[in-house]
């Protein structure tokens, strides 16, 4: 069994900011009726902590591509957006022989999240066959033609008309924003968040003076996990200048969620210790305490806790 190549693009270390489209909310989002055709002719068996074993009757060809779920996975963050972080293991099978072509590592490193776009941009097949899949999910795919970029395809072994079987193990999904309750803030001389209907927000600050110490609110109260002191946060983070009221960072645009490790940074601990992931949070960061020009204003989405690397 040979690693995934460079080709397919889905194993680099650092997320690719691509433009992604939008899929079902979290609260309509329902997996589709299987394709038992797909089940009858692709046995999966084995944990699904492994790699999975496979049964083809061969020679096997797919037409177009479908899938099915072996498990279901009991996860509570759906995968609704293409530019959503992932964690997933994948093994790809030869239809012709049955073989196995290329495989994850399934060795449970959760400390490398990708955008869904980066894995189905050699697999197309993958918009489709992860929508509203959550962690702990297995899902089988018969793969035709249309569900694997051509140059992919040729990296691997398989030739032009060839079909391919794919079974995803989903390890780890985040939000792909903020999705707590609105709180009540009386912050009066404070900025106000607005948000885009895809959960972008964007800041208006008011006239006059910042406030001379960091200001947090909560803006929405998330009923995930609590960050704790020696938490490394994932979010999108929004920063806009408080004097100039002009956008300074925004990970929104580059659909890159920034990973925050709290343990050395006292000013982003005072922030975001304590609150729970799916909320969104809003703090003033004076001047002096943010190293800057002139006080910041932050707006941060928690997407999800990242996890350390497997000790090796």
């Amino acid at each position: 069994m040979r690693k995934i190549p460079a080709a397919l693009a889905i194993l680099g270390l650092t997320a690719v900011g691509l433009a992604g489209c939008s899929l079902p909310g979290a609260s309509d989002c329902s997996r589709p009726a299987p394709d038992e055709e797909t089940l009858d002719l692709i046995q999966v068996s084995g944990s699904t902590d492994a790699a999975p074993e496979v049964e083809l009757y061969t020679p096997f060809h797919a037409s177009e591509s479908s899938f099915a779920d072996v498990e279901q996975g009991g996860g509570d963050v759906p995968i609704t957006s293409n530019d959503q972080l992932v964690v997933i293991d994948l093994t790809l099978f030869s239809g012709d022989t049955g073989e196995s072509l290329v495989s994850t590592a399934y060795n449970g490193d959760l400390s490398q999240p990708v955008p869904l776009s980066q894995w189905a941009e050699p697999l197309p097949v993958l918009e489709d066959a992860l929508q509203c899949a959550s962690e702990g999910s297995r899902i089988a795919i018969a793969v035709g033609p249309e569900g694997i970029d051509p140059g992919a395809a040729g990296s691997v072994g398989l030739a032009e008309g060839d079909s391919a079987v794919a079974v995803v193990d989903v390890r780890k999904v985040y939000r792909p924003a903020a999705d707590g309750a609105l709180q009540f803030n009386s912050g009066m001389g404070l900025p106000a968040v607005v948000r885009a209907p895809d959960g972008t927000p964007g800041v208006v600050v008011p006239d006059g003076e910042a406030p001379d110490e960091i200001v947090v609110q909560t803006l929405k109260k998330g009923d995930g996990p609590a960050v704790e002191a020696d938490s490394t946060v994932r979010a999108h983070v929004l920063a806009v200048g408080w004097d100039d009221k002009e956008q300074l960072n925004s990970t929104w645009e580059t659909a890159q969620p920034q990973s925050i490790p709290l343990s050395d940074d006292e000013a982003m601990s005072e922030i975001l210790v304590g609150q729970t992931v799916g909320s969104q949070v809003m703090a003033v960061v004076p001047a002096e305490d943010g190293g800057t020009e002139q006080a910041t204003v932050f707006v941060f989405d928690i997407l999800g806790l990242d996890e350390p690397a497997p000790a090796q």
